[in-house]
């Protein structure tokens, strides 16, 4: 009989591609089709499937708050008053306090290295004008001019604290920080000066740290869905919110490593872990809405390329694929025919 796709030889003239070598495959199948039938029916059979395919991999890693960031006080005087290991500060709140005088937390990343007042402009200067009003402070323009305004409302903020009215603001009036924070541990102690080593905080939410294999930071996307596996054994889901670019250099032949960050929503869920090791299954990859059959049921053709067995009644033809992902012994296949209703063969 003679067939328009040639099977690579093998047991009974088909060769049934085996699941190493499948997943290993990423070739395309050949698109001609034309094999006219067959009556050696496989000793089994499965439907295409349209389903969505999704990659997989798991790694381990550690669930806490990050690696605490020191703060050390640039002011004069003596402390007063420091806060409590585990205490949260929001914008707006005392961080400690010197002579008895407020130094509070505002939001920002360039530290305050001048004093600022009217007739100065800047990044400094604009990011001060945001936190005066998101403190609820009004009457100027948030941009990079430190007007007249601006003083009138920076001496209303610090009449509101107790302070002296002067509408500048000092490098040493406030303690800045990308957001709130998590005091982890406080360094100084009531009556030492106010211009040390004072504490170290970290983020108020608890997120995974993986250090991940080079090799594999492919693995690893920005904004990508997780699931967390607690030493408890229940699971959480989770969204990949930072990936590193810079590689950390592995000890005593282990390989090097990039930082993936994977943020965890429900922070109730967590209980008290911290410093917790987790395992961690990434989602590499994922395609929806596609046609797939099982790995087995590949055939390897001689023209090269793949093909499957479809089966119709009692006869058996042999048509070429195009090959899409594998993920968890599926692969997904298109060709002329295919459809969600086709019936292909497959080894028991």
């Amino acid at each position: 009989m003679k067939r328009g796709l040639r099977i690579a030889a093998g047991v009974g003239g088909v060769a049934v591609l085996a699941g190493a070598v499948a997943v290993a495959a990423a070739g395309f199948g050949g698109t001609a089709l034309g094999p006219s039938a067959a009556t050696d029916l496989p000793p089994a059979t499965t439907p295409v499937t349209r389903m969505t395919l999704t990659q997989t991999t798991n790694v381990s890693g550690t669930l806490g708050y990050g690696e605490p960031v020191n703060v050390a006080a640039r002011g004069q005087g003596t402390l007063t008053w420091l806060p409590a290991e585990g205490a949260t500060i929001r914008r707006g709140h005392q961080v400690y306090r010197a002579d008895d005088a407020p130094v509070p937390l505002w939001y920002g990343t360039l530290p305050l290295y001048r004093t600022l007042r009217p007739g100065v402009s800047g990044a400094d200067v604009e990011e001060v004008e945001k936190n005066l009003a998101a403190l609820g402070y009004t009457g100027f323009t948030v941009d990079d001019e430190y007007t007249s305004a601006t003083a009138t409302a920076v001496a209303e903020w610090q009449q509101d604290l107790g302070l002296t009215e002067s509408g500048r603001v000092d490098p040493t009036a406030v303690v800045l920080a990308p957001g709130a924070i998590r005091v982890a541990q406080v360094k100084a102690a009531l009556g030492d000066p106010a211009n040390g080593q004072l504490l170290s905080y970290t983020s108020t939410t608890r997120a995974v740290t993986i250090a991940l294999d080079v090799a594999k930071q492919g693995l690893a996307k920005k904004g990508s869905k997780a699931t967390i596996t607690l030493p408890d054994n229940r699971t959480l889901p989770g969204t990949v919110s930072r990936v590193g670019s810079v590689a950390t250099q592995g000890q005593q032949g282990e390989p090097a490593t990039i930082e993936v960050v994977v943020d965890v929503a429900d922070q109730s869920a967590l209980g008290r872990l911290d410093q917790a090791p987790v395992d961690v299954t990434l989602t590499a990859a994922q395609v929806a809405d596609v046609l797939t059959v099982p790995v087995a049921a590949l055939l390897a053709l001689a023209e090269g390329g793949y093909g499957v067995q479809v089966v119709s009644g009692s006869s058996v033809r042999y048509v070429a694929v195009k090959t899409g992902m594998f993920a968890n012994g599926r692969v997904e296949v298109s060709g002329s025919g295919i459809t969600a209703s086709t019936i292909v063969g497959v080894p028991k």
